[in-house]
């Protein structure tokens, strides 16, 4: 997902407008809006939470969003996948713990809250919407059901509970169901489920076992699931003890259904997840409470990041400014803080449909791109600088020749232990946020312990972009005062036009391959 951020970078070139040309107050959130039903499933953020409204995989649809809520999730990278199992590597190669190799996408195997419609006594099971539009701050789903119009919110609220907000131009019923976490890895379950009829709500306790592969190239393991000892709860605005039925099945597996009406004055369920009970309960009937006021301080936030904290943009063609706000906006969703073990920087994330966190690859597109955020302590310095920890901790491969490379992918306390050199692109990055805040902090905790460690005995060059940094790793020890690194890079590196000019010269078109650069000898051509 990160290489989709080089067209802001590319629509930079374009003619921003002047500081003191800033465009009036925009409802971005309403001028992006777009369709989405049988395109793509529906996505939404908060800061630990997510919401997939149905499956949309490699552009095949395999699931229509339906009423309710069907796969929120919780994810603070605690875990890659849905396992928490230890490394059994040994040395500075350990995985750490939560790394998974299988489950990336283990949202879609979740069940929390599907809804049907019962009209006239018969029940409409599942209806997909006629309408689903996306925006960065809500979901907006309609459906006709039996001559029925209902209308459909779906947001999630700062709290990172998520709610439904449904409407009814006529009297119905509407008919949830849903289980606890299990998915197609799991190995066990020992959830429990209760209800809490003062609140409205179903709590479950999570709880199980999966199987996963926490360490490359070695066996799958079983250990406990990513929810293990969380907290589920299920809300809903009005009663509906009377029409709960549970059952727990051979797995273990707890399953719940009940019904509640809806009418045009609206219903509403929710979902929250976390480490204490009380916390989920409170969220969870918190954004029923408060779902108006909570929904219109979502769209304005994102209104107010969209409006203030990236550049002014306007051209003649509009498309074009419509896809710009919409790739900021998804930079904005994006971001996460989470500020425990590994992950104290907040940062933004790729790779959103599968196991999320901020990818090595995709740094070096999201690093450069954050440097022109105007909060760039908040959303900029985490993206060099949360890479930080692998390095200070010595979790690197370090080949003979002395290049040391950083794992893809990490977490709280866990690495993915696929190593790959794209990070000296990130020492580029970096130097641009430098640029644009001539902040000396950030260049000393970005070259102390990580850039000055891993680059030290040798740059491992992405895309031939050795060269320039050498540069500026030789600019940044200049200005942190340290002599001897200056002379150091200086020398780690031949910087000579014509040596230049020879490696890119080698380069281009080789192995026979015309208009390429750096193709291989099997002559084996990738994106």
């Amino acid at each position: 997902m990160g290489t989709i951020f080089t067209s802001i970078i590319i629509l930079s070139l374009c003619a921003f407008v002047q500081a003191n040309q800033k465009p009036e107050f925009t409802n971005y959130c309403k001028r992006i809006e777009q369709e989405i039903q049988g395109r793509k499933h529906g996505f939404l953020a908060g800061n630990l939470a997510y919401y997939v409204g149905g499956f949309h995989a490699s552009w095949k649809l395999f699931e229509d969003e339906t009423l309710g809520l069907t796969h929120p999730f919780y994810h603070d990278l605690r875990g890659r996948g849905a396992s928490l199992l230890k490394s059994k590597i040994r040395g500075n190669q350990n995985t750490g713990k939560g790394n998974d190799f299988l489950s990336w996408e283990f949202y879609k195997d979740t069940r929390v809250l599907y809804g049907s419609v019962i009209v006239n006594g018969e029940t409409y099971q599942h209806p997909k919407p006629t309408s689903m539009r996306w925006r960065p701050d809500k979901i907006v789903c309609e459906y006709e059901v039996a001559g029925v119009r209902l209308t459909e919110e779906k947001f999630i609220a700062a709290s990172d509970a998520a709610a439904s907000i449904i409407r009814s131009s006529k009297p119905v019923t509407l008919q949830f169901s849903g289980h606890s976490f299990y998915t197609r890895n799991s190995a066990s379950s020992t959830a429990s489920l209760k209800h809490d009829e003062k609140n409205k709500a179903l709590i479950i306790s999570e709880g199980g076992t999966m199987k996963a592969r926490p360490d490359p190239n070695r066996p799958e393991r079983v250990g406990p699931s990513i929810y293990d000892g969380m907290s589920t709860v299920i809300g809903a605005s009005r009663k509906f003890a009377k029409t709960l039925l549970t059952k727990k099945d051979e797995k273990g597996v707890q399953h719940y259904a009940f019904s509640i009406p809806c009418d045009d004055k609206g219903t509403i369920v929710s979902w929250a997840m976390h480490d204490e009970e009380v916390q989920a309960l409170q969220s969870a009937t918190k954004i029923i409470q408060n779902h108006q006021s909570l929904l219109s301080e979502k769209t304005a936030e994102m209104n107010r990041l969209l409006n203030d904290e990236i550049p002014h943009f306007r051209c003649p063609d509009e498309k074009f400014v419509d896809i710009y706000y919409y790739l900021w906006s998804l930079y904005l969703m994006y971001h996460i803080e989470v500020g425990k073990g590994w992950e104290l920087e907040g940062h933004t994330q790729t790779a959103v449909n599968n196991f999320l966190g901020l990818h090595r690859y995709d740094a070096a597109f999201q690093i450069k791109v954050g440097a022109w955020m105007s909060d760039k302590r908040k959303f900029a310095y985490g993206n060099v600088l949360t890479w930080k920890y692998l390095t200070k901790n010595n979790h690197f491969r370090e080949s003979p020749n002395g290049s040391r490379l950083i794992s893809d992918n990490k977490g709280i306390a866990w690495h993915s232990g696929a190593y790959g050199p794209e990070t000296s692109e990130h020492v580029l990055g970096a130097w641009q946020i430098y640029e644009h805040t001539g902040d000396i902090k950030f260049l000393r905790d970005a070259y102390e312990d990580h850039f000055e460690t891993l680059f030290y005995k040798r740059i491992t060059g992405f895309a031939m972009n050795d060269f320039e940094v050498a540069e500026i790793l030789e600019e940044m020890a200049s200005i942190l005062g340290k002599k001897d690194d200056v002379k150091h890079w200086q020398t780690l590196i031949r910087r000579d036009p014509k040596h230049i000019r020879l490696m890119f010269d080698q380069r281009w078109e080789s192995n026979g391959v015309p208009n390429y650069f750096g193709a291989p000898k099997n002559k084996m051509l990738m994106d």
